[in-house]
């Protein structure tokens, strides 16, 4: 007769290793390595050494209200932040008419409104497309007026609101001209094959400024006579079209990162080419290509800056023509640039964030 088992509980194992908190933060990405650990102390030592100096010009010995004189008296020994508090409403708007800004306060209001709501991923669908109609029609309506409100020409419109409607109107018109590019550019009919091809390597061979100069100034030549377009219509166009020439060969790395396999189970189910695309490829295209497409649209908001070399005033050109006319004030053009690249740099570091946030959603991001 065989004897009873004796049960012997198996051994305790060791607690786990604590994946959060702020040692392990420090250890996985400040001091893994000696190499990282020796670059974490040298940026260490030199913020010990510039940041003490830094918060004593910006903010210790800085000058915050709009007072020249004072700001002159301080002979580079701070910071003159009164000529912020003092230009601006030039800066943020530009030349429109100064009673009138309350437009383009409302008109920028709107528009960050809209870009914050299409964050929310449960609002994807055809209300929010429906709202930004409706938001789209309502800036060119206070911008340039309407209903009982003062008629102002595009020529006038500038600072934030100008670069807010190009960048999001680039984008919005080059993503769709991006996905025919970069499936045209893999299509088996060689005429259409070449075509696109020919498109982007032109687009890709020539600088930004060029595309701007040929739409705000020989675009028109060529119009017949008695009929023109908006220039703030022609360069919107003409920064859409530079775009999408980069845009598609992001779109076209993806397509090439689908399996065949795909395509081929696809066609066995009974999908034509347009179900297939719209269904199966670029879905799977479009989130695996997320990080470079939110890299181009970073790209493009800074990019909107080149068109004052046409006449059209966002942000860096209001800047310029609010210094320029006023010699009080014109020495201190660095605290206004200053300002400037605090704008620029929340609104890339809030596409950036988004961008990681859309990424764990979609689980787009392999790290372990």
């Amino acid at each position: 007769m065989a004897e009873p088992t004796t049960f012997l509980p198996a051994p305790a194992r060791p607690r786990p290793e604590q994946r959060h908190g702020a040692a392990r933060w420090l250890r996985e990405n400040l001091f893994a390595n000696w190499g990282s650990s020796l670059a974490t102390l040298l940026i260490l030592a030199l913020a010990l050494i510039w940041l003490p100096a830094l918060f004593d010009w910006a903010a210790l010995h800085a000058i915050f209200r709009a007072d020249h004189e004072a700001c002159r008296a301080l002979d580079h020994g701070g910071a003159c932040w009164g000529v912020i508090a003092e230009k601006f409403r030039p800066i943020l708007f530009g030349r429109y008419p100064y009673e009138e800004q309350w437009r383009p306060l409302l008109v920028t209001l709107a528009l960050v409104a809209m870009l914050v709501a299409s964050c929310r991923y449960a609002q994807y669908g055809r209300r929010l497309l429906l709202a930004w109609a409706f938001s789209l029609a309502l800036v060119v309506w206070l911008m340039g007026g309407g209903g009982g409100l003062a008629p102002v020409e595009t020529a006038r419109w500038g600072g934030l609101p100008l670069t807010l409607l190009l960048s999001i109107g680039g984008m919005a018109g080059a993503c769709p001209l991006a996905v025919l590019l970069a499936l045209g550019r893999r299509s088996r009919l060689p005429a259409v094959r070449s075509l696109c091809a020919l498109y982007i390597e032109l687009i890709r061979g020539i600088p930004l400024v060029s595309v701007l100069f040929l739409a705000a100034f020989l675009f028109p030549l060529f119009l017949p006579k008695g009929f023109s377009v908006d220039v703030l219509l022609r360069v919107l166009v003409g920064l859409m079209l530079f775009a999408a020439a980069y845009l598609a060969e992001v779109i076209r790395g993806g397509l090439q990162a689908i399996p065949r396999g795909q395509l081929e189970a696809a066609a066995a189910l009974g999908l034509s080419y347009w179900p297939t695309q719209r269904r199966i490829v670029l879905p799977q295209a479009l989130r695996a290509t997320l990080p470079s497409l939110m890299n181009s649209f970073i790209s493009t908001f800074k990019e909107t800056s080149l068109v004052t070399v046409v006449s059209l005033y966002e942000l860096t050109g209001a800047l310029s023509l609010a210094l320029s006319g006023d010699p009080e004030w014109r020495q201190f053009y660095l605290e206004g640039y200053l300002f400037i690249a605090a704008i620029y740099w929340c609104g890339c570091f809030a596409l950036s964030r988004y961008s990681r946030r859309l990424e764990r959603r979609l689980r787009t991001d392999l790290r372990p």
